[in-house]
């Protein structure tokens, strides 16, 4: 992303975080730098880009109006309550690791950045609230290959191609990137079935490609899209009880809720209560090897030892080392 389109978006969500009140297009036109000079045109569809970039990084551009009794233009903002994250808490490791990441973030560099582009707003006469920006920071995250040349295209409304599954070759227009059950979903148009389909990216293999000219399409708006999105996703449906090793699978104990268990529990496990996807609960719960234990429902149980001993019998040949053992 070029430097100048980066800080166009950082002043802009700053601008939208930080004020009150709904800003009008003109006011955000006239403060936000890389807005000014643009002709009506130019500016209404850089401004439409600008807007499903932040939505497509998760943040909530609200429109709406102050002036429920007048007829007025309506502006724009970001809620604080929808945009920051509910309280969290993590163990010593997830702290630990927060706080090398922060000492990434922290450089001066950054800092200046963010000084500057206050500035620029407190010059052209806008009051930011600088409590409220304290949700606002740069975030690092490990994404598929698929997730970047998707995110372009679906920002320049240009059709993509990629094999997906085993092998098959899907042409899609791109219109949102979700984060659901812990996995990357693409919701796009699928131009072969003339359908709104779901996509997980983890399932995308080789490389994305985009074939014609940007704009091709325009997405349905956001309402349309929330509804394709709930109906398509794959449900949270089979209500599982794990045990859990204490500090490990921490994305499994962040979505369950702890319940006392009514068999001994082997020692370092706790017993936790959640929601799972039925159709991906084996896979996801056998990638955590011995450090989950299924309790109910008996069924998934056996499905889960039954995929550990394939991938046992899989490696039956593969000599095993202690550990620091020189191949």
């Amino acid at each position: 992303m070029a430097a100048r389109k980066t800080e166009r978006l950082v002043n802009l969500t700053i601008l939208l975080l930080s004020s009150r009140r709904f800003v009008p297009r003109e006011k955000i036109r006239e403060t936000v730098e890389g807005y000014r000079g643009l002709g009506d045109e130019s500016f209404n569809r850089a401004f439409e880009r600008d807007k499903d970039e932040l939505r497509a990084m998760g943040i909530p551009v609200e429109t709406g109006s102050d002036e429920r009794f007048f007829d007025d233009e309506p502006g724009y903002r970001i809620v604080r309550t929808d945009f920051e994250l509910p309280p969290i808490e993590f163990t010593g490791e997830e702290a630990m690791v927060l706080g090398l990441a922060a000492t990434v973030w922290q450089q001066a560099s950054v800092a200046d950045q963010t000084s500057h582009a206050l500035a620029k707003l407190r010059a052209a006469g806008v009051d930011p609230d600088p409590s409220r920006l304290r949700a606002l920071a740069p975030r690092l995250s490990a994404r598929e290959a698929a997730f970047d040349p998707l995110w372009q295209a679906m920002i320049d409304r240009q059709t993509a191609q990629f094999d997906y599954k085993s092998g098959q070759r899907r042409t899609v227009q791109p219109w949102r990137l979700v984060l659901r059950n812990n996995s990357t979903y693409l919701l796009a148009f699928d131009c072969d079935r003339q359908a709104p389909r779901m996509f997980k990216l983890s399932r995308i293999s080789g490389t994305v490609s985009t074939i014609g000219r940007p704009g091709a399409f325009v997405p349905p708006d956001d309402a349309a899209l929330s509804g394709h999105v709930d109906a398509l996703i794959p449900k949270s449906d089979l209500e599982v009880v794990l045990a859990i090793r204490t500090e490990r699978a921490p994305a499994l104990r962040r979505r369950a809720e702890q319940v006392a268990s009514s068999i001994e529990l082997p020692a370092g496990f706790e017993a936790y209560r959640l929601q799972l996807n039925a159709a991906n609960a084996v896979a996801e719960i056998a990638s955590h090897g011995a450090d989950v234990i299924v309790l109910e429902p008996a069924g998934l149980r056996a499905g889960v030892l039954d995929q550990l001993r394939e991938v046992v019998a899989a490696h039956a040949d593969t000599p095993l080392r202690a550990v620091g053992e020189q191949p």
